[in-house]
């Protein structure tokens, strides 16, 4: 009797809506998954994806002293894509990001196109020689883009296990997940301008210094981004759009000058590229500034408490 009374008094066990967060190890760019929670398909992929990743740095970095100049820049903006690629899938395994793994299949995509494009201009003589790398430069890119594509079905738990129960939180952890996500893409696009800048036959000496100081000023830039975001910093934001008036006006100039002098050189390519890349540049930014936008209206709501102290704890 006493024991049914003890039962009864205690009624209906209430559900644990606490964050999982002592699964997650914190990182100054917020939680990750461990890699002991990785199914063991995945591990393989990631192994695979990465050990492929390094094998085209060092692959890109040994053809490019042999090639000629606007060779050279396409290959150098493919070894700055692989080396964030290894960052994108890092982080979109590791937490569960999915846009870093689109821009990762894009990537891979692109650079299984270039091979196509290069194995097909080869001479004959050269194409036997060659032939072992273009194949395994297609297997393993299709093995990459394939499982990358299954992951992104898969189910994301991240935004309920930094967040717990709260959809606003969890909305505001994917928005600001969309907005580190940005300020990567935005960093990438800078630096490729910056390289074909440097590359175009019309761009005065003065252009290549400004270009230079472009990749200095570009870091520097998305550090603030990140740490106006992640420490809810207000000024810091307003800080982070200052830097990037005089980015959008100089990009409008060079624009206006790429355009003037189209048509003067052997090639369009470049000129091609630079265009493209001003387009891309300009649509991260747009994108970028709508999801800082609900960031910084969301900052104090609790989200960095729930990302960067007091993991597990429901009353923090």
């Amino acid at each position: 009797m006493d024991g049914s009374g003890a039962a009864a008094a205690a009624g209906p066990s209430v559900p644990n809506l606490t964050p999982r967060h002592r699964q997650l190890i914190p990182t100054p760019c917020g939680p990750i998954k461990p890699c002991s929670e990785l199914s063991f398909p995945v591990k393989i992929y990631f192994c695979v994806t990465i050990l492929s990743l390094l094998s085209v740095i060092g692959l890109t970095i040994e053809t490019l002293v042999r090639q000629a100049e606007e060779d050279f820049t396409i290959s150098f903006i493919q070894l700055v894509g692989a080396v964030f690629c290894v960052y994108y899938v890092s982080r979109g395994i590791l937490q569960e990001n999915r846009q870093e793994l689109v821009v990762f299949v894009l990537s891979i995509v692109l650079l299984m196109l270039r091979s196509v494009i290069n194995f097909t201009l080869l001479p004959a003589g050269q194409k036997p020689q060659l032939l072992a790398r273009f194949v395994l430069i297609l297997l393993v890119g299709s093995f990459d883009v394939i499982c990358a594509l299954l992951l992104m079905q898969s189910q994301s738990m991240m935004a309920f296990r930094v967040g717990g129960a709260l959809e606003s939180l969890q909305a505001q952890y994917c928005m600001l997940n969309l907005c580190f996500s940005m300020l990567t893409f935005d960093l990438q696009a800078q630096l490729c301008l910056c390289i074909l800048l440097i590359s175009l036959h019309e761009v005065t000496l003065l252009h290549n210094i400004i270009s230079a100081t472009g990749v200095v000023w570009g870091c520097l830039k998305v550090t603030v981004g990140i740490t106006a975001i992640l420490k809810e910093l207000k000024p810091l934001v307003w800080v982070f759009l200052i830097q990037n008036v005089p980015e959008v006006v100089y990009l409008t100039y060079l624009l206006y000058t790429v355009i003037r002098e189209w048509g003067k050189g052997n090639s369009y390519t470049l000129e091609a590229a630079f265009i493209t890349g001003s387009c891309i540049s300009v649509t991260i930014k747009s994108v970028l500034l709508w999801a800082l936008l609900h960031v910084y209206r969301s900052f104090g709501q609790g989200l960095r408490e729930r990302m960067f102290s007091s993991y597990g704890r429901i009353d923090s």
